[in-house]
């Protein structure tokens, strides 16, 4: 509610059967899940004040939000001219949290299915060296149940049905902009993990989502915080520190470049294999959207068809988006110069880092001599193959250091 005068309904149905689940566990969950969905509503007016009402919130919940919130809000605060270190306080209310044994949970892995290229490297890399892998996705059935077939694992579906009365609001002034999606993706796995058994909530961001998209009045504004590994140390803190023997969170892709997971997705077979079913194209996935498809106008997807093309078949590649070679579009030229960092600042969108981009259009210009009109210069010390810093375990991460060179 905002004082009192706008009240709002978000809903949430998980769309499977549940195991006998703790109850406790369970509550303590949804809880963080309406506090961190709350930032769709708060955005709006941006009241200065925050009351959680009956909510149990302590010092280290507290310092979570108001961290997921002021970071993941940046792009919103960029866009709408505001002050970027706006501080957006939870006020503490309650002791630490005794930490909590969670009962009916067993050895699993949850991996995150969005749709994209990235979900579908972790599933495929898991799969085989894990006994008990299943997927999940939020929202976007129809689009996703023919990925999902395809994959073959057992899958979770949830719909999330947020307050129609943001849109009203919108067009009558109240502000808008993006919000950190990820974090709110990331307590509704904790939920499923928690109705399935399921330990493990395995997300698929990247090394590239580290990256800053800009410098906003001297504050980093990134448009994947909550994909970031920043994020991602936050969260499982706080879930370490809430329960004691799961669930956990942890990105499976943080060592890898996006350009290392696009070789590694079309090398392996992956790409022929989900041709036709799977998409990166965030516009693909918009509210009310309920068909597959590759706009081939956004940076998402110039940045995509960027990274495969030093890999995938040139004719294939072309038949995502229609026989059209997003390389060669005109159209793209400026956005393709703001992912090569040689003007204005990186897209706001889910994109890689300049160095890896200039590496791949390096690669590309040796395919296409019409790309030469691209200028720039590529650090020496940079490998985009080099494996970086992650945040799961040691044992995952031999698995996952192990099935990327076999």
């Amino acid at each position: 509610a905002i004082d009192d005068k706008l009240h709002f309904t978000e809903t949430f149905r998980f769309d499977f059967d549940f195991i006998e689940y703790d109850a406790a566990a369970l509550d303590t969950a949804i809880q963080l899940l309406w506090l961190v969905a709350g930032v769709s509503y708060y955005k709006t007016y941006l009241p200065p004040e925050i009351d959680t009402n009956n909510a149990r919130v302590d010092s280290l919940t507290s310092s979570f939000l108001q961290e997921t919130y002021q970071k993941g809000l940046g792009e919103f605060f960029y866009v709408n001219n505001l002050a970027p270190n706006s501080q957006c306080t939870f006020p503490v209310n309650a002791d630490p949290l005794t930490q909590m044994t969670v009962n009916n949970v067993h050895d699993g892995l949850l991996v995150g299915v969005g749709g994209g290229k990235d979900s579908l490297v972790s599933a495929e890399f898991l799969r085989d060296s894990h006994p008990n892998v299943a997927t999940w996705s939020l929202n976007h059935r129809r689009q996703l149940e023919p990925l999902v077939k395809r994959i073959g694992l057992p899958h979770f579906f949830v719909e999330r049905t947020w307050d129609s009365q943001l849109s009203e609001l919108n067009k009558q002034g109240a502000y808008n902009g993006h919000v950190p999606i990820s974090a709110i993706i990331a307590c509704v796995a904790t939920i499923v993990g928690l109705l399935t058994g399921y330990t493990d909530h395995v997300v698929s961001n990247e090394n590239s989502a580290n990256e800053p998209s800009l410098t906003y009045r001297g504050v980093a504004i990134n448009h994947q915080y909550s994909k970031s590994i920043s994020f991602e140390h936050s969260f499982q803190r706080l879930l370490g520190l809430t329960y004691k023997n799961g669930p956990w969170y942890f990105s499976s892709l943080r060592p890898f470049s996006e350009l290392r997971i696009a070789e590694l997705f079309v090398t392996k077979g992956w790409f022929h294999k989900y041709k036709g079913v799977f998409s990166s194209c965030n516009r693909a996935f918009t509210q009310n959207q309920n068909t597959l498809f590759w706009c081939g106008e956004c940076a998402k997807c110039a940045f995509v068809f960027l990274i495969l093309a030093p890999f995938a078949d040139r004719a294939e590649l072309e038949a995502l988006w229609h026989d059209k070679n997003l390389l060669m579009d005109s159209k793209l030229e400026s956005t393709y110069c703001q992912l090569l960092g040689i003007e204005g600042d990186k897209p706001l969108d889910c994109v890689g880092e300049v160095q890896e981009a200039r590496v791949a259009m390096r690669m590309a210009q040796e395919l296409y001599p019409e790309l030469q009109k691209y200028e720039f210069e590529i650090d020496e010390a940079y490998d985009f193959r080099t494996m970086r810093e992650h945040a799961m375990s040691e044992k995952i991460y031999a698995l996952i250091e192990s099935r990327s060179k076999n």
